[in-house]
């Protein structure tokens, strides 16, 4: 079949206002770039002429700021899920223009399938090959892009010629059954393929191809410092002491982490350990701290949704394709992110946390409970799969005005029950088998910062310390109060709350 090439902006006009968009993409790899820009130039221009033009999109995950940017500014989004990062859609969905949903990783794709959003109209795929007979080739990101295709009425391809066609067969694309006539799926390795390398459509979907050469919006974070590398080490020195109990196994156990600076520095630490040996990992993400373990012979096998990296060192996987072909895959957002698999595979789940309680509750997603930050992403997914989930951050925030542990989260997103280990660079918290006041003498002792840890025992003294769960409900969100009152939580007088 010979398919129609066209601009991105006649692309732009095949979306009509009302309509669910249905993207590519897993963080900005592998997300659509051309077209998106110029749906917001299409928003813009109807609203200038008085007219509404809002669609609603459903992504794998994060999009660039060609897409969840411009789309937020132009005020073309009405609604979307789920996770995202981009500060200007962040700013409209605080500001409440933009109604978000922030649903689990893994159950976006069967959600869009049982109907729960109503239909696919459109879905915008970034390909680095399509072939006559509808074959698309995903690039740096599986997402929910195979549930999109199979769903949307239309198809518009982003043939973007900035990913190498080498990346053909990295994919693992597979689609479980719905209920009730699901079965198992098949992974019992990290590195078990069960799909096929491309996604297979009816080529009379796809009514335009929009050729382009656009590199990923890759994302940078801070390099490490003090605070991140005392606690990589402490995650390191955990999972150590962990396989001399034996409650790891010597071969090790696959691991997730989430991303950013916190997640390099857990990382670099565990490369460096050699007690702990070359380790596969089964997660949602991989950044370039991982590509550089894969190099180094320290991560044997890595099993994800996305690759996002940097565009030097995603320019490097795709120069060195053959020493990476067997050490990489990537899958569908359902399949990276999926329970069963996670727990069937004993994920060691690693995430960041904004803040915890004093009994194990994490909130990752809300600052101060109301407004969001990014979303809860694949973290519960992981979490409460997990065969071990470890939360870490920092002990204090904003040159220590806010501190990472609180009396009671101000929104919670992974309940006690979920969470094992809380990290901080004070120490380390094993909730394993513990009470909830058992809990909260080791978070106060060896996770709070110690310009707080009076002011958190004097709470946990005042809450009368004899319920299964001591409160004083009237000062449990005090510290968040005081916070908005003066800018520093350390001013909490919790005779105010009396």
């Amino acid at each position: 079949m010979a398919f129609n090439f066209i601009s991105a902006a006649e692309a732009a006009t095949i979306i009509k206002h009302g309509q669910n968009i249905g993207l590519s993409g897993f963080t900005p790899a592998g997300s659509p770039k051309a077209v998106t820009a110029e749906l917001a130039k299409l928003a813009e221009t109807e609203h200038n002429n008085g007219n509404p033009f809002q669609v609603s999109i459903f992504t794998g995950a994060s999009t660039g700021d060609s897409c969840d940017g411009v789309l937020a500014r132009a005020k073309a989004i009405r609604y979307r899920a789920p996770y995202t990062t981009n500060s200007d859609f962040r700013k409209a969905v605080n500001n409440g223009e933009i109604a978000y949903n922030d649903v689990h990783l893994s159950q976006m794709a069967q959600e869009l399938r049982y109907g729960f959003y109503g239909k696919v109209d459109v879905a915008i795929i970034e390909a680095c090959e399509v072939t006559a007979d509808g074959k698309i080739y995903l690039t740096a990101a599986g997402g929910i892009a195979p549930t999109v295709c199979k769903l949307a009425d239309k198809i518009i391809v982003e043939l973007n010629s900035a990913h190498s066609k080498n990346l053909m067969g990295m994919h693992d694309v597979y689609e479980p059954l719905d209920p009730p006539y699901r079965r198992e799926i098949p992974i019992y390795k990290p590195n078990d393929r069960i799909g096929l390398p491309y996604i297979q459509v009816d080529p009379r979907k796809i009514i335009g191809i929009v050729e382009t050469n656009m590199k990923d919006e890759a994302r940078g974070f801070a390099e490490s410092d003090p605070v991140t590398d005392q606690i990589g080490q402490h995650v390191a020195d955990f999972l150590i002491n962990e396989m001399k109990r034996g409650t790891i196994p010597s071969s090790f156990l696959p691991l997730q982490s989430g991303v950013g600076n916190i997640a390099n520095a857990v990382l670099a630490a565990l490369g460096r350990e050699k007690s702990i040996p070359a380790f596969e990992m089964y997660t949602e993400v991989i950044q370039d701290s991982v590509i550089d373990l894969v190099r180094a012979g320290r991560v044997k096998f890595g099993s994800t949704c996305s690759l996002s990296v940097t565009n030097d060192c995603l320019d490097s996987i795709y120069n060195d394709i053959e020493f990476f072909r067997d050490k990489l895959v990537l899958r569908p957002s359902e399949i990276s992110n999926n329970p069963e698999i996670v727990r069937r595979l004993g994920v060691i789940a690693m995430n960041t946390a904004i803040e915890v309680d004093l009994y194990g509750n994490v909130n990752s997603t809300h600052i101060s409970g109301t407004r969001m930050m990014n979303g809860i992403g694949g973290s519960g997914d992981f979490t409460r799969n997990s065969y071990i989930s470890i939360f870490s951050c920092p002990s204090t925030a904003k040159d220590g005005k806010i501190s990472a542990i609180v009396p009671m989260v101000s929104h919670e997103d992974h309940s006690e029950h979920s969470v094992k280990v809380i990290i901080t660079e004070q120490g380390i918290a094993d909730l394993r088998g513990k009470s909830p006041k058992e809990r909260a003498l080791s978070i106060i002792e060896n996770c709070a910062h110690p310009d707080y840890k009076e002011l958190l025992w004097d709470y946990y003294k005042l809450s009368g310390a004899k319920a299964q769960t001591p409160h004083y409900i009237k000062a449990a969100l005090g510290m968040h109060a005081e916070l908005g009152k003066s800018g520093d939580m350390r001013n909490t007088n919790w005779a105010e709350h009396m």
